[in-house]
């Protein structure tokens, strides 16, 4: 088993480049299913739910060229089938679900196992299989996967309203929809960036994608796709996780390879904390910042505070001074970092899933385990500002999200090492 230790306490300086967005690329590559064709990944991050579907895919018949150091992939679509994917390595990932879209598309039929990973509660499909029946789709349960067909061998355009706004049901429909007869409109569609970065790659592979970024998506079904060249966006996850981090115990830290559009309402909380930053163009500066405020998060739909930055952020909070809150209205079961956190000394808690804390603490080296990606990268920034020694075990959720998080913490003078144990 796999731990990461962390030596903490230490000052840190210097600078970090954010990597691809992993909530994109887990929907580029099976979208690259729809080319039939050669595509050309760049900017992908180095991180276990890559590796996941790139053997999917190579199962299913791709040919594909990972260059892990410059972080491009190189997919070759034209021998893939449609065929039963194996449920062991489907149940590894939650975006499993985005081969159902893409081989629908292409194929008008798909077999995948029930999704998997991180546990944050009721997280159910039910959007995704309301979109795929309106376009035309037949959906039943093959021992433990779903099996979905078109009706006449082909998919039509339909306006399909999203009941609660999701992402996953957003992009998956935009994939099926693609190569549908005539317009698809998917009404209170998500606006996150990585909504636009898929249908910026359709696009460019042929399909005719509008409105990506906005509630109102359109989509006129195509027939001619092809390879394309695309370059995945910024990981606006990864960029957050280091800003809190630098606010919290940095002299000088710059984060580099950030969109701050896509990080408005976050940077929007650091200042009111009183977090000093310069932002340049593509990158910001976090300036060493002390006697910073306690405040309250409230998780909301893009562009309101995103709900997989709650937990990186909630060890900045514990090292500020007041009370305060969080309430995440995306996930309400995402709490399982508290009692981690309370471990390490902090004065956190929750009462009626709303997350409440007092601060400062002085938190304190421990041993704990990551019970999913983002409460696991929330402990790693908690014990580099703890005194002692914290060791952090069920790493492998971390590994999924996070490229060379061992590597960019120590090129920021952080005492961390991953450990066999």
């Amino acid at each position: 088993m796999r731990k990461i230790v962390i030596n903490g306490g230490k000052r840190i300086s210097g600078k970090v480049t954010v990597s691809g967005a992993k909530n994109s690329v887990v929907a580029l590559i099976p979208a690259t299913i729809l080319a039939n064709d050669i595509v050309t990944l760049e900017g992908v991050p180095d991180i276990s739910d890559v590796t996941s579907l790139v053997e999917i895919m190579e199962i299913m018949g791709a040919k594909i060229e990972r260059h892990i150091a410059e972080g491009i992939l190189i997919i070759d679509t034209r021998d893939v089938k449609s065929m039963p994917l194996p449920y062991g390595k489907i149940n590894s990932l939650r975006a499993s679900y985005y081969f159902n879209g893409a081989l629908l598309g292409r194929f008008g039929k798909s077999t995948v196992g029930l999704p998997g990973g991180c546990d944050l509660g009721p997280r159910p499909i039910d959007l995704h299989i309301k979109a795929f029946e309106a376009l035309g789709a037949e959906m039943s349960f093959l021992e433990s996967a779903m099996h979905l067909e078109s009706v006449d061998a082909k998919l039509h355009g339909t306006t399909i309203y999203m009941d609660m706004v999701s992402v996953g049901a957003t992009i998956n429909t935009m994939l099926a929809a693609s190569t549908a007869d005539g317009t698809t409109i998917i009404e209170n569609a998500a606006r996150e960036p990585e909504i636009i970065d898929v249908a910026t790659l359709l696009n460019n592979m042929g399909a005719k994608v509008r409105g990506a970024g906005t509630d109102v998506i359109r989509i006129q079904g195509a027939k001619n796709f092809h390879g394309a060249r695309h370059t995945v966006i910024p990981d606006r996850i990864e960029a957050g996780t280091y800003l809190a981090l630098a606010a919290a115990v940095g002299d000088g830290v710059i984060v580099d390879n950030v969109i701050y559009e896509h990080l408005e309402s976050f940077i929007a909380k650091l200042e009111e904390m009183g977090v000093r930053m310069t932002i340049r163009e593509d990158s910001i500066e976090v300036h060493k910042s002390d006697n910073l405020k306690a405040v309250n998060i409230k998780t909301v739909p893009y562009p309101g505070f995103a709900t997989d930055l709650q937990q990186p952020i909630t060890p900045l909070l514990l090292s500020t001074k007041g009370r305060g809150w969080i309430m995440d209205t995306i996930y309400e079961k995402r709490i399982n970092h508290v009692p981690e956190m309370a471990r390490m000394g902090a004065k956190i808690s929750v009462i009626n899933d709303k997350i409440v804390y007092e601060a400062p603490n002085e938190l304190v080296g421990a041993q704990v385990k990551a019970t999913d990606l983002r409460a696991g990268a929330g402990l790693v920034v908690a014990g580099i500002i703890a005194q002692g020694t914290t060791t952090i075990s069920n790493i492998e959720f971390i590994l999924r999200g996070y490229d060379s998080i061992i590597e960019k913490m120590t090129s920021l003078g952080v005492d961390i090492k991953l450990v066999e144990d």
